[in-house]
């Protein structure tokens, strides 16, 4: 394993090449990440610009200095959803994948949430990806899934499975 050094990123201006490279490769590469291949680096660009807000924390996963990966954690706002995060963009660059990239992102998104008193994460991933098997790695359930929910570069509707997890077991007794 490398060593992976897990940032919070305040603003985007320092790294928005990185994310914008970084986010072309894993959609040209096929994730399911709301764009379609081939991702053209404006549209990427565009795309950064746009993600932080206030309830929006964007962490980042660097190896020598590079940036190797980003999640962002969305902290629900509503009245009723004080207690919920989604976990959102979990993305590896191809050539650091297995590395442990993906679960540090995971474990420090995770602490931030419940350093922001939230209990309950929520996510949702296309079926068949890999990150399947690391989020259930991680202990999220499965709540279900959806159907024809996102459409592939092929054309195809894949579905989506949608997963929670509770950071605090004994609340849900």
């Amino acid at each position: 394993m490398v060593n992976v050094r897990i940032e919070q990123l305040k603003s985007i201006e320092k790294n928005a090449g990185e994310l914008s490279e970084l986010l072309v490769q894993v959609v040209n590469e096929g994730a399911s990440m709301g764009f379609l291949p081939p991702m053209k680096l404006s549209d990427a660009n565009k795309y950064w610009r746009h993600v932080l807000e206030q309830n929006v924390v964007l962490f980042v996963a660097k190896i020598k200095n590079q940036i190797a990966g980003s999640i962002q954690l969305h902290l629900c706002t509503k009245p009723n959803g004080m207690h919920r995060a989604e976990i959102a963009k979990l993305m590896t660059a191809p050539h650091y994948r297995r590395n442990g990239v993906a679960r540090a992102l995971m474990r420090a998104a995770e602490k931030r949430a419940s350093e922001e008193g939230r209990t309950l994460l929520v996510l949702d991933t296309r079926e068949g990806d890999p990150s399947n098997r690391l989020y259930t790695s991680l202990a999220y359930i499965q709540a279900g899934k959806i159907p024809y929910y996102a459409k592939s570069a092929n054309g195809q509707l894949d579905s989506t499975i949608i997963y929670y997890k509770s950071l605090h077991p004994d609340n849900f007794k």
